[in-house]
């Protein structure tokens, strides 16, 4: 590939037994940056899961003393595939930043695949993650409404879920999956949020005062670029196509990247910081209409995105007291 686009793209199949009944056969997207304990933490799942196909994206390292190691480092790890695997790589040779690093991997992996399960490096599921993602992308593939499937359950036991999952307006990134034709109404420049606000379409979509103000602050934010991220639009995304997230009804991922040295995840004393995980019974409980669980959403609403102290305060506060 052409080295002035600054992208090396490569793709491994070693050569090893065939495939055995063991391995996980949906394909696995793991994105990885500059923090090789968790890395290590999350990849060593990954081993213990053997998906016969692996895709890795990294960013490459900014001008920070020690940075080129870390990133070095994280790359070795995830190096060390040990099973029959077919792994493909999109590791950047320069910083191209969260919004753009994330959003354009993703994009590459579903060039290649129908439906995949996204993991970032500081996310450690339950083993149970993974059949509920699979069953999740096989049972609702071709349900357009559906656009996304979440590992994490941030109901912290308040509110009783009657079945094994429940459809939500809100999607959770910790550990997730979808399918390509839900990722190709991505927009990472948000062009159409003009609109969509011009319209007060949000109004139909959340519930609360407070959490419409919340998500318009973000909305104008991302859309004018004052905000490296990828995963707004996501939601946005969610939103402007009427699309419904599947929640579990146990959390299945925890969170272990929460410090100062986090992208945006930084204040350690976070109730969302390390959350315990519950693994999932099987056969799954379906739940007989698809549409979203009200009493869920308004729990989120009222907690994760409009909480007496918003979390953007939460963590400048944190930030500027050193906890």
């Amino acid at each position: 590939m052409d080295s002035r686009k600054n992208l090396a793209l490569r793709a491994h199949k070693p050569r090893l037994p065939e495939l055995s009944s063991n391995q996980f056969e949906i394909p696995v997207a793991f994105i990885v940056f500059n923090r090789p304990e968790e890395t290590r933490q999350s990849f060593a799942v990954l081993r213990n899961l053997r998906p016969s196909r692996l895709f890795l994206i990294a960013d490459g390292p900014r001008s920070k003393p020690g940075e080129a190691d870390a990133c070095a480092l994280t790359r070795a790890i995830v190096d060390q595939v040990d099973w029959p695997c077919e792994v493909n790589r999109n590791f950047s040779e320069r910083n191209m930043g969260c919004k753009n690093r994330i959003a354009s991997g993703i994009s590459w992996v579903f060039e290649h695949v129908e439906e995949a399960i996204i993991l970032e490096d500081d996310c450690i599921p339950d083993p149970t993650f993974f059949d509920f993602c699979k069953e999740m992308l096989v049972r609702y593939k071709s349900n357009a409404q559906i656009m996304s499937v979440a590992g994490v359950n941030f109901q912290f036991g308040n509110t009783p879920i009657p079945d094994s999952y429940y459809f939500s307006r809100f999607n959770h990134i910790w550990g997730w999956a979808t399918w390509r034709r839900a990722w190709n109404r991505y927009d990472v420049s948000m062009q159409s949020w003009p609109d969509f606000k011009r319209a007060k379409t949000l109004s139909s979509i959340v519930q609360t005062r407070k959490t419409r103000g919340f998500f318009h602050y973000v909305f104008d934010s991302l859309y004018a670029n004052k905000i490296d991220t990828w995963d707004g639009q996501w939601t946005y995304a969610h939103f402007a196509n009427k699309g419904l997230c599947i929640i579990p009804e146990r959390n299945l991922v925890s969170n272990i990247g929460f410090g100062m040295e986090a992208t945006h995840t930084k204040n350690k004393l976070s109730r969302y910081s390390n959350m315990e995980t519950s693994g999932l019974k099987f056969p799954l409980r379906h739940p007989q209409e698809i549409s979203p669980y009200t009493p869920a959403d308004l729990y989120t609403e009222n907690t994760l995105y409009a909480p007496r102290i918003p979390p953007w305060i939460k963590e400048w506060i944190f930030k500027f007291i050193g906890r």
